[in-house]
């Protein structure tokens, strides 16, 4: 037999057993007390008469409090709050904890649930009674008795609440599995209860926990059990479970309402996983759900944020067509996706669309995107004719305005306009935090000046702003810019030791330098080491490691790698192919590197002019010019023309004086207007090769006309 004190002096840590282990016995070993003055007020007359024959001092505070309760009670009664609110003038300190559980089982008793259930409520809203454990069984068993078992579950989901807060959960939660054993049946919104409390306290480990005592103890899980560890999943970033419970969910024929989804989408898209976002989002909708804008604008934006800009367009559209008109923030993700995209001047016409508007202005958002668009293109006059626009409009910048434009004056190398801009946040009531110095030292890093940076970096550490995991980044990255290797692990111990744990970018940076110095093994230990320490590789970080593995002539290792990357829904991109292409051309293997090129066309990712050129000239090394053709046959006119140009100089600067001039007659063929660079490449080339004969035909048709 375990009493309550063991089990409240042993906080009750681990998982609640199913076994009974507190009777009904010693649940009525905690109310013994009560019972006790219960009978003594009882046994001569009723237990709130005016008259007594000779009560003692607590027992008159009893019953003073019962007859003042039941005055409260039915004076608000017609109020439609249940159980009404009391208004009660009782010295809180006069009360006693035995006579508070005296008070409620009387009033159960006597008066009916409902009494006893408002008593109780106004005193847990002391801090005297709000954690005394006793009051909750008390009122709970009264009411069982009173068969009123949907406020004894109100009761004991009010106690969980109140021992959470002081950390005390897991036992509540075990009192509220002993109650079950002792004649209150378990029921699912009060297990829910418990599981949104664990989540909330970021104990979702806990949750689970609950969810499966849930199952064993026969309790259907419902809808809303699922969703909690969906939505808590999601709010700390782990979306792999967060996809594990919603499948869960869905096989059970439940859908999402349109927050949750909106949560999903966001935190699937921020972790990399648009794909997966977006097949959620369309199969809620096959469901029956009606996604609303903020659904569409959260996708909108993930696809954004992936650099799909034509799909966010044609989700756009979509949501045209089902009747949701774009709001100011519809259009500021679009405009940040063709910014971040280098798409500034598409952007810009959007946000002209948005000026002229009648129905939504730009925000400061909206600005500073467009800011950050035009600092990143290196077109800082249109950014500041932006920034005194915004002004006019009366629209404050915000830090990140001023960030974005910090950091476009130190792209350029303008560092005195960058320091003004920092004393023009401090003027304007903007203080300048770390990711403003951020793009400083950032800035200073790239034009070699580290020892400017590093002083800049203590002018922080003065006004009290502490590094973050940029600017360890930063600095991690600039000494391995410059082979510093020692310093930049030096570096990355103190991040961790600051109790910055890296993110996914720093990890990145470090592996990226141990790949160009072909030190795989150690590029190896930190990628298992994000891996193991809960981070999700991104692209970059599996193009490097693919690079790393080419540069070290391991082919199988980088191909491992690539289909490891498809396989966990990183979508590669031109720079990855290319990688690979580039790397299978140099061993030769030209039908694994066609089928990659094919595979990259095939999902509508446009092969950079390096990776075309690379491929094409792999082929006219063989003298297959026919392949050739057909790998450039899919690019339009202008692309076509440039790319051949460029194989006919890289052809020339090889002396391959036959295959190039094969191509510049098929450059004719296609356009009359003559390259000068590519016609004195392959004059140069032939005339160095003693093929002067190539060189003057060419040079007659292009005389005649001819093509």
């Amino acid at each position: 037999m375990v009493s309550f004190y063991v089990l409240r002096s042993h906080g009750l840590r681990g998982k609640p057993s199913r076994t009974p282990s507190l009777t009904l016995f010693v649940i009525r070993s905690l109310c013994y007390q009560t019972h006790q003055h219960n009978f003594l007020a009882n046994s001569k007359q009723p237990a709130f008469s005016s008259t007594s024959s000779s009560p003692s001092p607590p027992q008159s505070l009893v019953k003073t409090v019962c007859s003042m309760v039941l005055e409260s009670y039915y004076q608000q009664f017609h109020l439609r709050s249940s159980p009404p609110r009391l208004n009660l003038q009782i010295d809180i300190d006069s009360l006693t904890h035995e006579q508070s559980i005296t008070v409620v089982a009387s009033l159960a008793n006597e008066a009916g649930s409902m009494v006893a259930l408002s008593f109780f409520y106004w005193a847990i809203g002391f801090a005297k009674f709000r954690h005394f454990m006793r009051l909750y069984i008390v009122c709970a068993t009264s009411l069982i008795s009173n068969g009123n078992f949907e406020r004894a579950h109100e009761v004991m989901q009010c106690m969980v609440s109140s021992f959470a807060e002081i950390g005390r959960l897991q036992e509540g939660f075990c009192m509220v599995i002993e109650m079950s054993n002792n004649g209150l049946p378990l029921i699912t919104s009060t297990l829910n209860r418990v599981m949104g409390i664990a989540c909330e306290m970021g104990l979702v480990e806990y949750a689970e926990e609950v969810f499966d005592e849930m199952c064993a103890r026969g309790v259907c899980a419902d809808a809303s059990s699922y969703k909690l560890m969906v939505v808590a999943y999601c709010r700390i970033g782990r979306v792999k479970e967060a996809d594990r419970w919603l499948s869960a969910m869905l096989d059970r024929g439940a859908i999402l309402d349109n927050a949750t989804l909106t949560l999903l989408i966001t935190a699937f898209c921020d972790k990399g996983f648009v794909s997966r976002a977006f097949w959620y989002f369309d199969k809620m909708t096959v469901k029956g759900l009606k996604p609303n804008l903020i659904n569409f604008t959260s996708l909108i934006s993930g696809l954004c944020k992936r650099g799909s800009i034509k799909q966010a367009f044609e989700l756009l559209e979509e949501m045209v067509r089902k009747g949701w008109k774009p709001n100011v923030y519809t259009h500021t993700v679009l405009i940040d996706g063709l910014c971040k995209k280098g798409w500034t001047e598409k952007a810009f016409r959007l946000f002209l669309k948005l000026v002229r508007s009648d129905n939504y202005k730009p925000n400061v958002h909206t600005y500073t995107a467009m800011i950050s668009g035009y600092c990143k293109e290196e077109k800082m006059n249109r950014a500041e004719m932006l920034l005194e626009r915004m002004k006019e409009q009366g629209l404050l910048p915000n830090t990140n305005t001023y960030t974005s434009l910090i950091y476009g004056h130190c792209k350029v190398g303008n560092f005195e306009r960058a320091y003004e801009l920092m004393d023009l946040m401090g003027k304007e009531g903007c203080t300048p935090n770390i990711y403003a110095y951020n793009a400083i030292i950032d800035g200073l890093c790239k034009k070699g000046r580290v020892q400017e940076a590093y002083e800049l970096l203590k002018k922080a550490f003065q006004l009290e702003l502490h590094a973050d995991k940029i600017t360890y980044t930063i600095l991690l990255s600039e000494h391995l810019k410059q082979a510093e290797t020692k310093q930049a692990l030096g570096l990355f111990c103190r991040m961790v030791k600051a109790g910055l744990n890296p993110d996914i970018h720093a990890y990145t940076t470090l592996i990226a330098a141990f790949c160009r110095q072909k030190k795989m093994k150690e590029s190896e230990i930190f990628f298992q080491e994000a891996i193991t320490a809960g981070l999700f590789p991104t692209k970059e970080t599996y193009t490097s490691m693919i690079c790393g593995y080419l540069r070290d002539g391991n082919i199988s290792l980088a191909v491992k790698y690539f289909q490891r990357m498809n396989q966990i829904g990183c979508a590669p991109d031109n720079i990855t192919y290319g990688a690979l292409i580039s790397g299978l051309c140099k061993q030769s293997k030209l039908d694994e590197a066609c089928q990659f090129y094919e595979s990259m066309i095939d999902k509508g990712i446009s092969p950079c002019e390096v990776t075309r050129v690379t491929l094409a000239y792999e082929y006219c090394k063989q003298g297959d010019s026919a392949t050739v053709m057909i790998i450039l046959e899919s690019l339009d006119k202008k692309l076509w023309i440039r790319t051949v140009n460029t194989l006919i100089r890289k052809l020339c600067s090889e002396k391959r004086v036959g295959m190039a001039a094969l191509f510049f007659h098929k450059l004719l063929d296609k356009d009359q207007n003559v390259d000068r660079v590519s016609l004195a490449a392959l004059k140069n080339a032939c005339y160095e090769s003693n093929k002067y004969a190539l060189f003057c035909d060419l040079s007659q048709r292009i005389t005649e006309g001819i093509g």
